[in-house]
């Protein structure tokens, strides 16, 4: 090899070498199973076996709002917008914290709450919701779901954080983040891309034993959903899990799934990425769902649905996205989406229930 040979090789290692370093050093590499901090003082009461509990879910859109049409919005990426302004972002906030007070849930899952993000002027808007609920709200845990310093993707060209956030009236005694499967891509796109997970909370009861409650938010459909089955799959494996425990669980949040029957119903140039054999059987056909097949397919199918996207032709929720799950030993006393005065702030609604906790 001929020394300019050599040098241009030496030369080309070098810069893969620095190039592998900054992308190693901007972005973010979970582990499987990570043990989280949490905020929670030792006055927070404990839960009592038999009592009622309200639980929420809900996707606030990291206080985006519905004045917009993102770039993501669009299959071929050609939204117009990239981010929201902070007056919007103020509103929604406002909004958001004025719902949870007037529900008053004794568990709050928020899926897209941002933190230290470009797109939502580097907030972190757990504490701006810590700010307004403290008073309701004493336990706090914060799992990410998609984190960097920068993405080189010209829509964000800077940092991004998001995250799934868990409030609770009650004590949490132990908070872990589990990964969930990614998408199969090239390594280096691999580095910058979301890490979909679950945000797993452990609440005691005060006869010794446990209540998990589990908070996710899975992958957008794409063209090829096989990664949202092995993700459900995941999500399956720890519901049989701590059932097998005989411990008590629910599992809300954004699975970005139909239900059975509302794939025909759609649009077809909005059925990319769903399947009529949705994968969310995986879990209704063991456990209960809410909404449930019949209530979201149904004859008041549209009292269910929770997903009003920001596309420049919706004038309406079109679908059902998110959703609770429940062992069978808690028994349901209600269930809703809380959509009439939610459609102006995120383009997910909430859905709520309450809950009968097994007693002694």
């Amino acid at each position: 090899m001929s020394r300019l040979l050599r040098r241009t090789a030496s030369g080309l290692l070098l810069i893969s070498a620095l190039l592998a370093c900054l992308v190693y050093s901007v972005t973010w590499r979970p582990g499987a199973r990570e043990v989280l901090p949490l905020t929670c003082p030792g006055t927070a009461p404990v839960l009592v076996p038999g009592q009622a509990l309200k639980v929420m879910t809900w996707n606030i859109q990291y206080l985006a709002g519905k004045r917009y049409v993102f770039w993501y919005n669009l299959a071929d990426g050609s939204g117009p917008d990239t981010r929201p302004t902070r007056e919007d972002m103020a509103f929604s906030l406002d909004e958001v914290a004025r719902v949870i007070r007037d529900e008053r849930p004794d568990l709050v899952l928020l899926q897209e709450v941002d933190d230290n993000a470009k797109a939502s002027d580097y907030q972190n808007q757990l504490a701006l919701l810590q700010e307004r609920l403290i008073d309701l709200y004493p336990c706090s845990t914060q799992a990410f779901t998609w984190k960097a310093d920068f993405v080189p993707d010209w829509h964000i060209f800077g940092s991004v954080g998001r995250s799934l956030v868990t409030l609770s009236r009650f004590q949490i005694e132990h908070a872990e983040r589990l990964q969930l499967p990614l998408a199969d891509t090239n390594f280096l796109s691999r580095q910058f891309q979301p890490r979909p997970a679950l945000l797993v909370n452990y609440l005691p009861l005060n006869d010794g034993g446990q209540l998990a409650a589990i908070n996710t938010q899975l992958d957008a459909p794409s063209a090829n959903n096989s990664n949202l089955r092995l993700q459900m799959q995941t999500v399956a494996e720890l519901a049989d899990k701590l059932e097998g425990q005989g411990t008590p669980w629910l599992i809300g949040g954004d699975f970005n799934l139909l239900p059975i029957g509302q794939y025909l119903r759609l649009p077809e140039p909005l059925r990319q990425g769903y399947s009529q054999d949705s994968e969310l059987h995986l879990l209704w056909e063991k456990y209960p769902m809410i909404p449930s097949n019949p209530e979201a397919t149904g004859i008041d199918r549209e009292l269910w649905l929770t997903h009003f996207p920001n596309l420049p032709d919706a004038d309406e929720p079109d679908r059902t996205l998110d959703y609770l799950f429940h062992s069978p030993k808690l028994q349901r006393i209600e269930g809703y989406v809380r959509q009439e005065d939610t459609q102006t702030i995120s383009d997910h609604l909430p859905v709520l229930a309450r809950l009968l906790l097994p007693a002694d």
